[in-house]
């Protein structure tokens, strides 16, 4: 049996919407991701802290997963590396965790946000965003790992956007 056009019509809007969201997920992310950063830019590195006044790497890994996009995480780089999927770093998308383990006796985590860049909190220089291919980010380079799908992330970041304005 045929169906009208109405009928079909409106799973039609529904796939194309869902192909815009697709379309606009690293982007929606992304901007999510900056904006987060702009918050936090310049606020000192601080071992445990988890505020303004100072934060460390996962804590702000968390805060920003927990207040962008409505996504809880752990506290700890240790358990945040168990969460999602491990990925190449050939694919990293917007949204992604990033490891590190440099000298000393803890692992280092940020936020990739594109462009062969991550946003973390530097022991030295805060809330900073750094380039992946920078030496030393280089050598001490361990995981990647995509805490949920990016399309999921796109829709967390816009509903908060949405709630944000309304």
């Amino acid at each position: 049996m045929l169906r009208a056009a109405w009928q079909i019509a409106p799973s039609n809007q529904m796939a194309e919407q869902l192909q815009r969201l697709r379309d606009a997920s690293p982007e929606l992310i992304r901007t999510a991701l900056l904006d987060e950063h702009r918050r936090w830019v310049g606020t000192p590195y601080v071992l445990g802290g988890e505020g303004f006044q100072g934060i460390d790497c996962s804590a702000l890994v968390q805060r920003v997963f927990n207040e962008a996009f409505a996504l809880p995480l752990p506290r700890t780089t240790d358990d945040q590396v168990l969460e999602g999927q491990r990925i190449d770093r050939d694919s990293l998308r917007a949204g992604d965790l990033v490891f590190f383990r440099p000298p000393g006796p803890y692992n280092h985590v940020g936020i990739y946000v594109g462009g062969g860049r991550f946003l973390h909190a530097s022991s030295s220089q805060g809330v900073i965003i750094s380039r992946l291919n920078n030496v030393y980010w280089q050598r001490y380079y361990w995981q990647a790992r995509r805490p949920t799908t990016l399309t999921e992330l796109a829709q967390r970041a816009r509903q908060y956007r949405l709630s944000r304005a309304g």
